[in-house]
């Protein structure tokens, strides 16, 4: 893209009629300079308006400050460079780098900030469904924010995959208070909600807060649900699978997949039934590791019926296996028939990767704050989850779209804020442009120009798209 700047300089969006310019001369000073990414992967995929749009805004125009728009990127920018509490909000309102997600770059009334400050963010974040508008000037609709994960996903693929694997978890989410909803969970020894997540991969799908008092799987079916019927809307040929571990080996989700050409691959709980039907195989494992003294594995396909909770019988694959420590059996169902998939691959290559997903959790509740549900009411701690899940959208959209073939390419949020996004900077406003001077040792400046050429121009040829039609 032709430009009247010099080589050294990266050209951003523009802002309120004025160039954005940076170059890497701003010496040792420690900012967030790096968001800029984060507002042109913002642009790339469409992020706060879709977002934006899910929420009623029943405030007096004349009155309002700051835009449901900018109060979303703010919530979710902020979020993405570690500044999970609306505290933070209080002082980062005045800073110019996150200040360019604003709407305006002069407010309507002197004495406020470009951003909003913790208590306005509060009313976003706790706005209701459904009240009285007297009280609840911002709503939301909780179904359409739910769908925009979906959409994005989608959105995310030139062409229709052949076959998508979704992998559903339910992890523990700790709570310190008395939070609605909130019950003790005794396999994790505290009491905490019980969030569900649905992954394709990097991508997030769905990530819906549920009390703790339930089984791992409530829920899933119909999450499974709205998920696929808007998929197969714009993927009517779609392959799709579900990977998950024993605690969805459920007859009603199982049943639900059977009567949908959904397959699956759960996990199965071993219990005394299943290891007698493959005694043969643990004998025979154990006897070749007492000769060899190496960990040995064999396969056995079962068809399988439990007494009373099943519907019907499945194809179950036993893992008969013999370790140092002993005997280790494992066994999977699925939907999917032997003659398509051998046992033995479907373990190893199909199910065991289930494994990977909850890495995607840890960085969604460690590095982007999905577990700081410390609200009073389950309504408005599930609106943090989804602002925390966004963030994490947003900071996989600049991985995917701007870092392939670096060193980031595969780096976990917390990495990539810490190499890319918190850099130094001086900001100089003046009549025709912004310029933000980043420190000029900052090591990350080759993977910065690299992220940055390849976001700007999709938001560029976005742009051209919009102007065509």
């Amino acid at each position: 893209m032709p430009t009247d700047c010099s080589d050294t300089q990266l050209v951003f969006e523009a802002f309120a009629g004025r160039k954005v310019v940076a170059e890497f001369d701003g010496g040792a000073i420690t900012s967030n300079a790096g968001a800029l990414l984060l507002r042109e992967a913002d642009r790339a995929i469409g992020l706060t308006a879709m977002v934006a749009g899910c929420f009623r805004d029943g405030r007096d125009p004349g009155s309002s400050v700051h835009s449901i728009e900018t109060m979303v990127a703010q919530r979710i920018h902020g979020q993405a460079l570690g500044y999970e509490d609306l505290n933070d909000h209080d002082a980062l309102r005045h800073d110019p780098i996150l200040g360019l997600i604003s709407d305006t770059l002069t407010p309507k009334r002197a004495n406020v900030a470009t951003l909003a400050g913790k208590s306005t963010l509060n009313r976003l974040e706790t706005a209701p469904e459904a009240g009285n508008p007297r009280y609840h000037k911002i709503g939301v609709d909780a179904p359409a924010l739910a769908q925009v994960f979906v959409d994005i996903y989608i959105a995310a693929h030139k062409t229709p995959p052949k076959r998508i694997i979704l992998d559903l978890d339910a992890t523990d989410d700790p709570l310190h208070g008395a939070q609605e909803g909130r019950f003790f969970h005794g396999y994790y020894g505290c009491y905490c909600y019980l969030p569900l997540y649905i992954f394709d991969g990097r991508h997030l799908l769905v990530a819906k807060l549920r009390r703790a008092d339930i089984d791992a799987s409530a829920g899933a079916k119909e999450e499974i649900a709205r998920v696929v019927a808007h998929i197969r809307k714009a993927w009517p040929e779609v392959e799709i699978w579900l990977r998950a571990d024993s605690g969805f080996a459920r007859d009603e989700l199982m049943a639900w997949c059977e009567e949908n050409r959904v397959d699956y691959v759960f996990g199965m709980a071993r219990n005394t039934r299943l290891e007698a039907m493959i005694a043969d195989r643990l004998a025979a494992a154990k006897a070749e590791f007492e000769k060899t003294g190496k960990a040995v594995r064999v396969f056995k396909e079962l068809t399988y019926r439990t007494q009373t909770s099943w519907s019907r019988e499945r194809r179950v694959v036993a893992k008969a296996e013999h370790l140092q420590k002993g005997a280790n059996p494992r066994f999977i169902v699925t939907s999917l028939a032997a003659c398509d998939i051998a046992g033995q691959e479907l373990y190893e290559t199909i199910y065991c990767q289930r494994g990977e997903m909850e890495n995607r959790i840890k960085e969604c509740q460690l590095d982007l704050y999905a577990d700081r549900t410390s609200a009073a009411t389950l309504r408005a701690n599930q609106l943090r989850l989804w602002l925390a899940s966004l963030a994490y959208v947003l900071i996989e959209a600049v991985r995917r779209l701007g870092l392939q073939g670096t060193q980031l390419v595969k780096a976990t949020a917390g990495s990539i804020r810490l190499k890319l996004l918190k850099l130094g900077a001086i900001v100089t406003v003046s009549v025709r442009r912004i310029k933000i001077a980043i420190a000029s040792a900052c090591p990350a400046k080759e993977v910065l120009a690299l992220a940055h050429s390849r976001l700007r121009s999709i938001v560029l040829q976005s742009r051209l798209r919009r102007d065509a039609a």
